[in-house]
């Protein structure tokens, strides 16, 4: 029986174009793009081509504008540890939301023992930041203003063009963890405003443990490795060149193929979503209806806990997830369900489901009917439904 994959937020397989890049460069054998001979320049010169690659996926002005990471971890902890040190002369507070990855929530209470602070915002029922909020968090200390554009969690998307709007209006430097929308949506660094863009190459079908920040030209940042001059002196270490040229093809076809690509998404998505009320009741969708990725949806099933969907589905053959990858074996419930409303016990019982473009409508069909088999299995055992059924 088929393995029906529809965890996609947390990696997606290569694309088959991207591992034969990979494998041709392991045949080749570069050497290290720092060294000055020969063999260094023609390493240098493909570790060039996949940052214009990528570079052109997101529209930045210049290709000398990427850093390449090892993923978005690395780049969220760059981009608000690094601004952070290199402006704290103009001030040490911080803007962000409730709802951040906890690469960026970690990375601010590190700050915060160095003296920094930090304003995180509200966000509302579908998780969504108003910028007024934003706005009127602002001091006159503020040199940073930290939003993720979707949530990896929910998948809603934050209105990341007005929060950019007024960033520029106060001078204040705005960083965007992109990591889950970067080659799954249109993004443009240009039309956006943004000053720092953190994003990773598994996102968009590419290798694992590489990523990049885009840095605007002209923003003040300091490197969070010491050493070399590597990635014109803003992250030391020798690039991961593999990676780096499997995350440059991949970069070349999400650009490609952005627009069909989100249309099947959304396709698999609107289809679960329409057919899902004629198969369970009592589901709060968390995901934003219009303002969101194409294929995420992230569903709280009353009565049940979300783990033993999971691990039930699993054993049926198909991979859903409760919460962020990062987050996975804490007892805890989400922050980010938290936040937007949800009580301890809806927030147990949620499941993120994120279909990929290995998906087919009839995987999606497959889905709904084991998801039905499965909670009706629990619910049938639950206390907390036979209570609210009135059969208790």
């Amino acid at each position: 029986m088929k393995y029906i994959n529809l965890d996609h937020i947390s990696s997606n397989p290569l694309l088959p174009e991207v591992k034969q890049a990979m494998i041709a460069a392991i045949h080749h054998d570069y050497h290290n793009p720092s060294s000055q001979h020969q063999a260094g320049e023609e390493a240098a010169a493909v570790l060039e081509k996949a940052r214009e690659q990528v570079a052109g996926l997101i529209n930045a002005n210049s290709p000398k504008e990427i850093v390449f990471t090892s993923g978005g971890t690395e780049s969220d902890n760059h981009a608000v540890k690094g601004v952070a040190m290199a402006n704290a002369d103009k001030g040490k507070h911080i803007v962000t939301t409730n709802i951040e990855h906890n690469a960026v929530i970690r990375s601010l209470r590190r700050l915060k023992s160095d003296g920094f602070t930090v304003t995180s915002l509200s966000v509302d029922d579908k998780g969504r930041v108003n910028p007024q909020d934003v706005a009127e968090a602002i001091t006159k200390d503020t040199i940073l203003i930290s939003v993720m554009h979707s949530n990896n969690e929910t998948g809603t998307i934050q209105p990341v063009e007005e929060i950019a709007r007024i960033a520029r209006e106060k001078k204040i430097i705005f960083h965007i963890d992109a990591v889950d929308s970067v080659g799954i949506v249109p993004f443009d660094v240009k039309a956006i405003g943004a000053d720092l863009v953190s994003f990773a190459s598994n996102t968009f079908y590419g290798p694992t443990g590489v990523g990049g920040l885009y840095v605007r030209r002209g923003v003040k940042i300091f490197p969070i490795l010491d050493g070399g001059v590597q990635e014109n002196n803003k992250r030391a270490g020798t690039e991961n060149l593999l990676g780096i040229v499997g995350m440059g093809q991949a970069a070349e076809i999400a650009k490609r193929d952005i627009h069909t690509r989100y249309a099947y998404l959304k396709g698999l998505k609107d289809k679960f979503l329409r057919e899902l009320p004629d198969v369970l009741d009592e589901i709060l969708i968390n995901t934003h209806p219009e303002h969101s990725l194409p294929h995420l949806v992230s569903a709280s099933i009353k009565y049940v806990e979300g783990e033993s969907v999971m691990l039930m589905l699993d054993d049926e053959g198909i991979g859903v997830s409760t919460r962020s990858a990062c987050a996975t074996g804490s007892l805890r419930a989400s922050h980010v369900l938290l936040s937007i409303g949800l009580s301890h016990e809806d927030a147990q019982g949620t499941l993120v489901i994120a279909f990929g473009i290995d998906n087919t409508a009839e995987d999606v069909s497959r889905f709904l009917k084991s998801l039905k088999t499965v909670v009706t299995t629990l619910r049938d055992i639950s206390p907390l439904y036979k209570k609210a059924a009135g059969k208790g």
